[in-house]
């Protein structure tokens, strides 16, 4: 982990922080259609779940539209997160120019969730319903049963055979809740963890560092989910840590005899971000 002396005050960056493989692709995408592209250009719903960066896109050209329908002289980039089979024919159809930036991370939970539907299992998606990854993977397995806890299983009606994915960004520990409760009410539990090899190695590397320290600090969007689970598995570890969208929320009285603090970000969570915050805490002195 990185460390920065503040004037007697530590501040250590976690080993894994920050914008993910996924995110980054998706974000060089953008910025080299805007450049070259003669019409407008548009993402189907916010490209990645963090205000800051959506909004320095719309500076640079490229605006978040909701309707697929954009035109044929549009430039349509689908988002990381991914849509449905039936949303991105639609956006085909209006004859747009359409860039896939769905994140191959999520590619691959949709085609692990065409297999087991396929294969003739009860498919089962551990994740947070509603989420825009969630409803892209549903298109693609349409009678899914979504649980985000052990507990939505209670009352539903379990089959001989079930396959589970889950989200890219839901924490391990939730999945492991889930398969367990399935295995005393199934005979066969075919489990395919899809969870983001960056998604794991952010939360252990936060889980340590926030064993360390006095503060913790969690950068990205609030809408973010493998920011919002970051911030729950440092919290659990660390009760004082806050999770923060920009430097501009930091509070000078987090810090009063705070030695060490700790910093870590959301896969969403550019590296200017994470530097703006640690420039920001050596201020406060």
């Amino acid at each position: 982990m990185a460390s920065q002396d503040i004037e007697g005050r530590e501040v250590l960056i976690a080993d894994e922080a920050g914008a993910c493989y996924g995110v980054e692709r998706a974000l060089k995408m953008a910025k080299e259609t805007a450049e070259k592209a003669e019409g407008p250009v548009h993402t189907l719903g916010p490209l990645i779940h963090n205000p800051v960066v959506v909004s320095e896109l719309t500076e640079k050209g490229v605006t978040v539209v909701e309707d697929p329908a954009v035109g044929p002289k549009a430039t349509l980039l689908l988002r990381t997160h991914g849509v449905t089979p039936e949303v991105e024919e639609a956006a085909r159809q209006s004859g747009a120019e359409v860039l896939d930036a769905t994140c191959p991370f999520v590619k691959k939970v949709h085609k692990a969730v065409e297999r087991l539907d396929h294969e003739g299992y009860q498919v089962i998606i551990v994740g947070e319903q509603g989420h825009p990854e969630v409803e892209g993977t549903l298109g693609h397995a349409p009678e899914a049963l979504v649980v985000a806890s052990a507990e939505d299983l209670d009352g539903v009606l379990i089959r001989h055979r079930v396959g589970v994915v889950v989200q890219t960004t839901m924490a391990k520990a939730v999945l492991d809740q889930v398969v367990n409760a399935l295995t005393d009410r199934a005979d066969e539990v075919l489990v395919l963890n899809t969870i983001c090899s960056a998604t794991s190695k952010r939360q252990s590397a936060a889980a340590t560092l926030a064993q360390e320290v006095e503060l913790m600090l969690v950068i990205g969007g609030r809408s973010s989910a493998n920011t919002t689970h970051l911030a729950q598995i440092c919290s659990e570890v660390c009760a004082n840590t806050h999770h923060i969208e920009t430097a501009g929320e930091l509070d000078p009285s987090w810090f009063e005899g705070i030695n060490r603090v700790g910093v870590t970000a959301g896969a969403s969570t550019p590296r200017t971000q994470i530097d703006e915050v640690v420039t920001a805490v050596k201020q406060l002195g």
